[in-house]
């Protein structure tokens, strides 16, 4: 069966306290009740259309949480304050001290912090690994490893992970597969390949505005309701609960992110064409010498192309320090971190984003100084993008 994120995104139809076509939000920490015996029973369980406290959950989140859900094809979901705020409750739902984490070593640079230089403090430790090379994953996974960790495209390397594969190693050893697919919502669906856990840090692509910081779990109903369990769960007792009236905005975002995908992954591939032709290196999972471009097209979603990351070498540091500030003064975008705005965004990851990551990984990864990944935005006028980026490429002495 296809799997269509899109469909299920516009047949989800909410409405405002007097038939709004956006939903109300509701701004109150706390909800009343009309009797002693419905306190004591919210208390213990959920009880649906009740609601005791707005670190718990409120009306506008689980509007939010719901339509995540219908994105991911997940029973359930849960927003938070962020996307690290998502990461790290789920990985202290599902660890406790003494367990191990199998992770990609081309993670998130405050992931890898989180898993390298937090966890361990709690007696958690984690093997960083080649999530590529199957038998490397099967090999650091021990009797004690509760979680194996990766994104469906790396930051910024955007290798792809076999998920498939990785739920059956997981599968095998009794663990969970939990992914971060902030850098292909819509594009690659990792529910339907296996994850157990799909993570988004809302603040990229699904909000697009680069206005609000956010995060989501989407997973089955059992691990959603142990987050917000009120006794034991992470997301309600560490408090990373997302704020009412960002959760609206990200919400009306989400109903444009199938038309904002598209554009986003045209602008990319257009981009990604024409700086291979000049022969520079390019890493675009659309390009055939891609490793894992084969792997890429089983898995994707029609219509949403390979997604708006592309990452360019440009072979020294010091090219990379004085193209930058160039590409933005000639108008093709933002020299800042971050991914998913309607402008381009552009940055040294090795030296930004990444930057928690050990000099010796990378070299094993391959994050050079002189790599900028690129979040392409929505241009109309990709052409006359790619000519500014030309004319500042020849500047540099690049082509």
């Amino acid at each position: 069966m296809e799997n269509k994120p899109a469909n299920r995104i516009q047949d989800y139809l909410v409405f405002g306290e007097f038939g709004g076509v956006n939903p109300s939000i509701t701004d109150s920490s706390t909800f009343t009740f009309l009797t002693s015996e419905k306190m004591s029973e919210i208390f213990e369980h959920e009880i649906e259309g009740c609601y005791l406290y707005s670190r718990h959950m409120n009306p506008m989140n689980q509007f939010l949480s719901d339509a995540l859900a219908l994105l991911e094809n997940t029973p359930d979901a849960h927003v938070f304050a962020s996307g690290m705020g998502a990461i790290s409750c789920t990985a202290l739902q599902i660890c406790s001290a003494g367990d191990e984490i199998v992770s990609s070593r081309t993670v998130y640079g405050g992931t890898f912090a989180l898993f390298k230089n937090i966890f361990p403090k709690l007696g958690i430790k984690c093997n960083f690994v080649d999530i590529i090379n199957l038998e490397e994953v099967e090999k650091a996974i021990t009797s004690k490893t509760k979680m194996i960790y990766c994104e469906t495209m790396s930051n910024p390397m955007l290798e792809v992970a076999n998920l498939p594969e990785l739920r059956k190693l997981a599968d095998k050893y009794n663990c969970k597969l939990v992914v971060d697919n902030t850098f292909t919502p819509m594009v690659i669906s990792p529910y339907h390949h296996g994850a157990h856990i799909v993570i988004h840090s809302l603040t990229k692509y699904i909000n697009g505005a680069s206005d609000t910081v956010g995060g989501c779990v989407c997973a089955d109903k059992e691990f959603i309701a142990s987050l917000k369990d009120v006794n034991s769960g992470y997301a309600m007792l560490l408090g990373p609960t997302m704020d009412s009236l960002r959760a609206a905005g990200i919400l009306k975002n989400l109903r444009t992110l199938h038309i904002r995908m598209a554009q986003h992954s045209k602008n990319a591939s257009y981009i990604a064409n024409k700086l291979k032709a000049l022969g520079l290196d390019v890493i675009y999972p659309e390009h055939e010498n891609h490793p894992q471009h084969n792997l890429m097209k089983q898995m994707m979603n029609k219509g949403y192309g390979f997604s708006g990351m592309l990452t360019l070498d440009v072979k020294t540091d010091e090219i990379a320090t004085k193209l930058m500030p160039m590409m933005q003064d000639n108008l093709i975008g933002y020299f800042a971190v971050s991914l998913g705005f309607y402008k381009t965004l552009f940055s040294a990851p090795s030296h930004s984003t990444s930057s928690e990551i050990p000099d010796d990984m990378k070299d094993q990864i391959g994050m050079k100084g002189s790599l900028i990944r690129f979040s392409f935005g929505l241009d109309f006028d990709i052409e006359r993008t790619y000519e500014r980026i030309e004319y500042c490429l020849k500047n540099v002495g690049l082509i």
